[in-house]
């Protein structure tokens, strides 16, 4: 059996949300562990542990004690639901490395489980591990639609354009009984704001009433993010996520119904999927894409190690020329901060892969100019605080 070891950390206050956090209470039984053994590891998941999140006050180590568990079965693991009880929904950044400044997450934490997720690390924040804890609690925000709905309706609101899902996945497996992006589509379409989502699920098909109407005024744009055409690695990397075939799907229904598509191939892996560049953009531009991106491997804080441990039990074989090619592109390290470099990397190769894209999307048209979506047609409904009605 595998036992823990208890390190005492640096004493740092354990940050906690503020929600109601009484559905984790016994819903979450690998909470705050370290690496799993393979015969505990849960069936469905990318990461293979649950290290405890870096600003908690002690940390927990596996070692073999001698003993073997009785049951060989890999465990299952239930998602749990924390109420996110924020008082704001949009964020702002300035970041030099992102096209946009404000966005909307409807969730915290995404049970897609890609195990390369750069959103993991937040979680950390919260008092959970970037690891399980990432893909099996998920922070809700039912009070999301009426927090943007407020917020449009002041009268010092100046409208731009706003990015749902720039975290975590708006689309990922909750939001098919929860509804929270729905929701918060329907008051952008209500206030004709502008509006674009990414994400790797065909659920957003669903929205086309509220999507198509809104791309005909040119308020919506969305990008579908296709990592491989593998199932295999898909369901491997990805465990959680859409199929590639109903990814391509999404991007065909979308583009069918007027809305500007773009395809995301990323992240891009040295040595794993970073053949298929070529072949992804193929399909998404035969499908209705009519731009594309693309973004290489990213391993900051927990990711590095998750990402490591995910190598050895599933592409064990490749793992040592995986990370040999990611240090290439990163100066020998195995990430690199900096502005303008950690999206496209550096050194040989990435400059390859690089021209590789550029060639590929000139030859596909996928590097035509986006459409801008308006703001001009910004306006609060009769009825609104700020709008009263004649009647």
């Amino acid at each position: 059996m595998n036992r823990h070891t208890l390190i005492d950390r640096t004493p740092e206050p354990r940050r906690v949300p503020d929600s109601d956090c009484s559905e984790v209470a016994s819903g979450n039984p690998t909470a705050c562990l370290g690496a799993l053994p393979p015969p505990l590891q849960p069936r469905g998941r990318g990461a293979r542990s649950n290290v405890t999140g870096r600003y908690e006050s002690y940390g927990y180590e596996l070692f073999d004690d001698g003993w073997t568990e009785a049951d060989p079965m890999p465990k299952q693991l239930r998602t749990v639901t924390i109420k996110d009880t924020s008082r704001t929904i949009v964020t702002s950044n300035n970041s030099p490395d992102i096209s946009f400044s404000r966005s909307v997450n409807p969730y915290r934490g995404c049970e897609h489980g890609c195990i390369y997720c750069y959103a993991r690390p937040s979680h950390a924040y919260w008092g959970y591990s970037p690891g399980l804890d990432f893909e099996s609690v998920i922070f809700v925000k039912p009070d999301a639609p009426a927090l943007l709905e407020k917020q449009f309706s002041s009268p010092r609101y100046v409208p731009e354009p706003i990015v749902i899902g720039a975290n975590t996945d708006p689309y990922q497996p909750r939001e098919r009984d929860l509804q929270t992006t729905r929701e918060l589509l329907k008051v952008f379409a209500r206030y004709n704001h502008p509006v674009s989502f990414i994400t790797k699920s065909a659920l957003c098909l669903r929205d086309l009433d509220i999507l198509a109407p809104m791309a005909k005024k040119g308020l919506v744009r969305a990008a579908i993010s296709v990592t491989t055409l593998d199932r295999r690695l898909a369901r491997d990397m990805e465990p959680r996520a859409a199929t590639p075939g109903k990814r391509i799907e999404a991007i065909r229904g979308l583009a069918d119904a007027g809305i500007p598509v773009t395809v995301m191939a990323a992240p891009m892996i040295p040595a794993l999927n970073d053949r298929e560049l070529e072949a992804i953009l193929e399909a998404a531009a035969g499908a209705g894409a009519m731009t594309a991106g693309y973004v290489l491997l990213r391993l900051p804080l927990e990711i590095k190690d998750l990402f490591k441990e995910w190598l050895a039990t599933t592409r064990p074989d490749a793992a040592s020329h995986v990370m040999s090619l990611v240090r290439q592109t990163r100066g020998g390290k195995e990430y690199d901060t900096a502005w303008g470099k950690r999206g496209r990397g550096d050194g040989p190769y990435a400059k390859l892969l690089a021209a590789r894209f550029r060639k590929a999307v000139a030859r596909l048209g996928l590097n035509r100019p986006a459409r801008g979506l308006r703001m001009d047609l910004f306006e609060r409904p009769l009825g609104t605080a700020t709008q009263a009605s004649l009647f």
